[in-house]
């Protein structure tokens, strides 16, 4: 993440963690406040809802900018690591007494390497364990490479309705750099298929601010994008992570590191000509048309029940079947072989889990729901905070309204959301905003401090990094 503010390490993890489809990544774990802060309060009595995350851990090779859970073995066994997604699913399912999910999403990894077979029996589970609408988009990853006709309408067919392709680039050059399986020939291939068997439910994946890449050369890989895509597009900044072949290349200066400068004027470009293109840019890195938004993604953004199945995955969601009335992080165990054997003795593979405080949800609704254009509602505010409106926390004199009088926010009967500036330097907003509601509720903890009001004004790029989801490797 390319931002010059940090807020709190587990948040930075979660959003890195969530936005493409809430797979695993580094655990995130809750920070103690300085002071206690309120209890949370029961959540409802209402009939349990969640969206459904299933990772299939394995890649035929790993890409040169990954840094994800996944695994690239000599060879999978299939039928275990099915029957134990399908007992899991089973088992957190029952273990939150949900009624009906909302949504699936199959990520990884690269989810396309699995059979159908394996798809349909996840949701063959789930069905039998809640209710799953007809109508509950049902997401897979895909990488170019092993999205064959045939195999997609082997997908379609086991209940999949909607398709996140990791395009990444349109340029040989490029792919070859990234250490992608496939090339621009593949992956414009791919999506003509996905748009014939998915049609206005294909989505793509593209990276910019690769190593060497000219804003022209963006521009044109952006316009290629358009002429191919169906009505979704996610735009990711590529992140050098420590301990990946691309970082160690452009450390030692086999390639050159991308300027600041240059990052924060390909996305503003991306913004303007997608936006141009009739795209709603609805999420800090994702664009949709015709209504095209990732039900699924959104159920992170706007803080619903999540569960997380599978190696390294984690969920935020309420323990009813044990009992529990407050909301809990759970991390799934990350190493598939150790998670296999945690599954088939106790029927889950969960490797921690921790009662989240008011203040840690009201931290993660805020980090994450600013994320989007619609911003946090009063009615999703309420839904955690029923005694301490956003009125209460960010209307009154303080960082909040300084950021509201500068035009970066809007605080009105709608709920607390950026606007169209705000959103492209939301990582420079949001220590300002956490220590506020850290404050109000007497749980303070002051964040490293810079100019950010100069910063912003000057144009450096404190502009919201647009986080990268588990990108299919």
């Amino acid at each position: 993440m390319a931002a010059l503010c940090k807020w709190p390490r587990n948040l930075a993890a979660l959003a890195a963690a969530l936005p493409g489809g809430g797979g695993p990544g580094r655990a995130p774990a809750p920070a103690p406040a300085l002071e206690p802060a309120p209890e949370p309060l029961p959540e409802t009595a209402a009939p349990a809802t969640a969206a459904l995350y299933v990772h299939w851990p394995y890649c035929r090779k790993r890409c040169s900018y990954c840094n994800f859970n996944t695994y690239v073995v000599p060879a999978v066994d299939e039928s275990a690591v099915r029957a134990c997604l399908v007992r899991e699913a089973r088992t957190l399912l029952c273990l939150g007494q949900v009624h009906s999910v909302t949504s699936v999403f199959f990520g990884g990894g690269t989810p396309s390497l699995a059979s159908p077979g394996t798809v349909a029996a996840v949701l063959e589970a789930v069905a039998g364990a809640a209710h799953l609408p007809s109508g509950a988009e049902v997401t897979l990853e895909a990488n170019p490479s092993s999205t064959s006709t045939l195999r997609l309408a082997g997908f379609r067919a086991a209940g999949v309705n909607r398709l996140s392709i990791g395009v990444q680039s349109l340029d040989d050059a490029e792919l070859r750099m990234l250490g992608r399986e496939h090339t621009a020939a593949e992956a414009r291939k791919a999506v003509e298929a996905a748009r014939e068997l998915f049609p206005g439910r294909t989505s793509i994946d593209l990276l910019f601010g690769l190593p060497g890449q000219s804003q022209d050369a963006w521009t044109q890989r952006l316009e290629a994008a358009l002429r191919l895509c169906d009505d979704h597009i996610s735009l990711y900044q590529l992140t050098l992570e420590r301990g990946t072949v691309l970082a160690a290349q452009v450390q030692r200066g086999a390639l050159p590191a991308s300027p600041q400068d240059l990052l924060a004027d390909m996305y503003q470009a991306a913004r303007t000509a997608l936006v141009g293109a009739g795209f709603r840019h609805y999420e800090v890195s994702n664009f949709a048309r015709k209504g095209a938004l990732s039900t699924h993604n959104l159920s992170y953004w706007r803080g619903d029940q999540y569960i997380g199945v599978g190696p390294g995955a984690h969920g935020r969601f309420v323990l009813r079947g044990e009992g529990g009335c407050s909301r809990e992080a759970r991390v799934q165990t990350l190493e598939p072989v150790t998670w296999m054997q945690e599954v088939q003795s106790r029927g889950h593979g969960t490797r921690s889990r921790v009662v989240l405080s008011l203040l840690e949800q009201l931290e993660e609704l805020l980090t994450l729901g600013l994320r989007t254009d619609e911003g946090i509602t009063q009615e999703r505010w309420g839904h955690f905070s029923p005694h301490l409106s956003l009125q209460a926390v960010f209307g009154e004199p303080g960082e909040a309204q300084a950021l509201q009088q500068e035009g970066w926010l809007v605080l009105d009967s709608r709920g607390l959301r950026c606007t169209w500036a705000g959103l492209a330097v939301l990582d420079s907003l949001l220590p300002d905003l956490l220590w506020q509601l850290q404050r109000v509720l007497g749980a303070a903890r002051r964040p490293p401090r810079g100019t950010l009001a100069e910063e912003r004004a000057g144009g450096r790029d404190v502009r919201a990094s647009p986080l990268p989801s588990r990108l299919d490797c």
